[in-house]
């Protein structure tokens, strides 16, 4: 069993957990059926986000990579360049870039992807059916799967990343 020290990032998907190491190597442990935990070659990584399925790293030069289950495309994502932060949903995932765009891959059946006209955006959540956006300014945007009001940020605002 692999150590989980000197870990710098950590995220957990439905039924896999995933990190990444100090010297920026990945691991990633738990059900395997999608290889979802195939990331023990991924080298050089900042952040890891972990899905339903699939697993997304990102790279210290701005690339994501990608591993899991492709059916809904939510690992469509090795052309994405100049990301800063990134996250993974159930069936989707996002990512923002240096100039405060956001990126989207996967399935959209609840809109959870519409994300195009964002702007000046600092980090990204994703969830189920959701996404969220966090605006330089400490207010929140949203979309998708509203049912149980959470997309219901119109009113978050003063939000801050922690200092690091």
């Amino acid at each position: 069993m692999q150590s989980w020290r000197e870990m710098v990032a950590v995220s957990c998907g439905d039924w896999h957990s995933a990190g990444v190491w100090a010297d920026g190597s990945a691991l990633a442990v738990g059900t395997n059926r999608r290889r979802q935990c195939a990331v023990a070659d991924w080298r050089g990584l900042t952040a890891i986000a972990a899905g339903y399925l699939h697993t997304v790293g990102l790279r210290i030069d701005g690339r994501a990579v990608a591993t899991g289950d492709r059916a809904t495309g939510a690992c469509d994502v090795e052309q994405w360049e100049d990301v800063v932060a990134l996250d993974a949903g159930s069936y989707h995932t996002v990512g923002v870039t240096a100039s405060g765009r956001v990126l989207a891959a996967g399935d959209n059946s609840k809109k959870q992807c519409d994300v195009g006209d964002w702007r000046d955006i600092v980090a990204v959540g994703a969830g189920s059916t959701h996404t969220l956006g966090l605006r330089a300014d400490g207010t929140v945007v949203s979309t998708g799967n509203n049912a149980d009001s959470q997309c219901s940020v119109g009113g978050w605002s003063g939000i801050r990343l922690p200092k690091s």
